[in-house]
């Protein structure tokens, strides 16, 4: 992987405006398909020069190229499920930013996520024991699931009274600010104005990323 350091790179704004009138294309059933082809697979094999990095739940209905309707070389993305910050993810976003320059992070949740109702029936009297990793994953999105709660002090919670679009919500903001508590490269990025950082929910059904936290000039 590497990045050209001479390639001039958009603003934050010019980035995330490009990322939402794809979004609207896709939206509209009328998105252009760009920069597939034969030409950009030859234009790309030295180098990739990314305009965004998008950081996603793993989702199988969240192909970020189609939901933005981007092509080959224009997004570097990361996606687990339940789009949940690790190393290995902060990592990845570091080189995205440090090394390919990457004016903008775009951090993807969307309605009915598995990892999310898989955290609020982890709460629940009778909840299964999880395997191991599937744990440990979704523990980190248990602190949303108890701040949601009408009786967060309560253990266990009853799911049905817990709202899961809402604890998406505060997941995807915990999950920001994870983001840039942990990584002072990303931090310092924002706070020289050459990087911003836009959280956003996916709606499956209309098929929309609405913007939800934004952190920098957008």
């Amino acid at each position: 992987m590497n990045g050209s350091q001479t390639d001039p790179r958009p603003s934050p704004a010019k980035a995330w405006s490009e990322m939402v009138r794809g979004n609207e294309r896709f939206v509209n059933g009328e998105p252009q398909h760009p920069r597939q082809d034969v030409d950009r697979r030859a234009e790309l094999a030295g180098s990739q020069t990314p305009h965004a990095a998008l950081f996603g739940c793993s989702d199988s209905r969240l192909a970020a190229e189609i939901i933005f309707d981007k092509g080959l070389g224009d997004l570097f993305v990361i996606r687990n499920a339940g789009q949940v910050i690790s190393s290995s993810v902060l990592g990845s976003l570091e080189y995205a930013v440090g090394v390919l320059n990457v004016p903008l992070i775009v951090v993807l949740g969307h309605d009915k996520c598995g990892a999310v109702a898989a955290a609020i029936e982890s709460q629940a009297a009778d909840a299964p024991q999880l395997p191991p990793h599937i744990n440990r994953l979704i523990q980190k999105i248990v602190p949303a699931v108890r701040r949601v709660s009408p009786h967060a002090d309560a253990a266990p919670l009853d799911p049905q009274a817990v709202d899961a679009s809402a604890v998406g919500r505060e997941h995807l903001r915990d999950t920001v600010t994870e983001m840039l508590e942990r990584s002072e490269m990303i931090s310092d990025a924002v706070a020289a104005g050459t990087l911003a950082i836009v959280g956003a929910n996916y709606k499956l059904l209309e098929g929309r990323a609405e913007p939800d936290i934004v952190v920098g000039a957008v």
